[in-house]
């Protein structure tokens, strides 16, 4: 288990990131698209988010003195796996972990009306994430 006063700050960390996402996310593709100071501000709050969960999921592997994958999908799924989160958020876990490297490394282009999908349907899994984790440190 991740030491309590890491897991908050990192769940705050996350909730703050989410916040501000939805602060500023239009309802509209297109005006989301146009405005390229909420394009930076949604695409690096969600790096955060990302980034805080997959440093919580890592340091839960190794604070369960557990072998920490090479891939950030693998965290993902090995926390299913050993049930600390449900193996269906684990998958879109390990999902979103691809969108994470995408980000960081600048690997192409990134599809500004799939980020906008993305910010308005799949914020709660990182919500989710956190949640579960805070319930399984409190047992």
């Amino acid at each position: 288990m991740v030491d309590r006063t890491i897991l908050a700050a990192k769940i705050a960390a996350v909730r703050d990131a989410v916040a501000r996402v939805r602060e500023v996310l239009p309802a509209s593709p297109a005006a989301f698209q146009a405005d390229r100071t909420l394009r930076e501000v949604v695409i690096l709050n969600l790096f955060v988010a990302l980034q805080e969960c997959l440093s919580l999921a890592a340091h839960w592997l190794s604070d369960a003195g557990l072998d920490v994958p090479q891939s950030y999908a693998e965290v993902f799924s090995r926390l299913g796996e050993r049930g600390v989160v449900a193996p269906d958020l684990a998958e879109r876990l390990a999902a979103a972990s691809g969108l994470r490297n995408l980000v960081a490394h600048r690997y192409g282009v990134l599809d500004w009306g799939r980020i906008h999908e993305i910010s308005s349907t799949r914020l709660d899994d990182l919500l989710a994430f956190c949640d579960a984790l805070a319930r399984r440190a409190s047992e």
